[in-house]
């Protein structure tokens, strides 16, 4: 009787641990079936981003390619394109202003989905990130104050953005220099006498110096590089050539040169 005992006992116990291991297994399943997760193992970008709902896009204060408006929204070509890309994605746009020096680092960490600020295809972006194809042309310039027109590039001290393109082409040319957060911070180390010179972007020079704008005294005297401009996702990232698909449809019906048009940038603006 006892020993009948003992082997019901057991019987009985392994029916509730291979029940218990049943639940497990199905819970294992029902938690597999979430959305962010199944996008955080696809490996899949876009996937992931549609599950979160946002793109987050990493800038720097840089009209005409990013900026606020009286009302406080971000604007310019870049940000109105980044908008149409996540209006594509079935999600919201979400702008992050971010130390341009960390921009990979910000992509690595997912703090940011894209790096989308007139961001120059150097060769240190193009084998750190998955960059899109070049969708605008750009040239690096010097900016100074009338008076300092002439003056050896030599002798004078230039402001430039941390990590930019900028940056890179005053090391090139061996110049002085005093690295700062942003492009737009450059120009005001210039208006405040605090640096001799900046070398900005020629497109942020077309809209941010010269008659009508705060900088009326500043000019453009030379350009030291040219380059192209493409949007930065993380490595081996499907996302970028999601960018380069809606880059192409939005070229060929007309929005993207349109958007460019409000921004008076569509002189640069590379065939898609």
């Amino acid at each position: 009787m006892k020993k009948k005992l003992i082997a019901l006992m057991l019987c009985m116990s392994m029916v509730f641990s291979m029940t218990a291991c049943g639940g497990s297994d199905s819970e294992s399943k029902k938690d597999s079936g979430n959305g962010t997760e199944a996008a955080d193992d696809s490996g899949s970008d876009v996937d992931y981003i549609k599950g979160k709902g946002t793109l987050v896009i990493g800038i720097t204060e840089f009209e005409p390619m990013d900026y606020k408006d009286e009302s406080g929204e971000w604007i310019g070509f870049d940000a109105d394109m980044a908008k149409l890309v996540a209006e594509e994605l079935g999600v919201e746009a979400e702008f992050v202003v971010i130390d341009w020096d960390s921009k990979i680092m910000e992509l690595d960490s997912k703090n940011i989905d894209v790096v989308w600020n007139g961001m120059t295809l150097t060769p240190e972006v193009t084998s750190a990130m998955e960059c899109t194809k070049a969708y605008c042309n750009n040239a690096q310039v010097v900016v100074v104050p009338e008076e300092k027109k002439g003056v050896d590039l030599a002798d004078l001290t230039f402001a430039v953005e941390a990590g930019s393109a900028g940056e890179a082409a005053a090391n090139d040319k061996q110049f002085n220099m005093n690295s700062v957060a942003s492009q737009a911070d450059a120009l005001m180390e210039v208006k405040s006498g605090t640096s001799d010179a900046a070398i900005i972007d020629l497109l942020m020079a077309g809209a941010m110096i010269g008659e009508g704008t705060s900088y009326t005294d500043l000019i453009c005297t030379e350009e030291l590089t040219t380059e192209e401009y493409g949007v930065g996702c993380r490595k081996d990232s499907d996302l970028a050539e999601f960018i380069n698909g809606v880059f192409e449809k939005t070229y060929g019906d007309g929005r993207m040169m349109e958007t460019a048009e409000a921004y008076g940038v569509q002189e640069a603006v590379v065939e898609q």
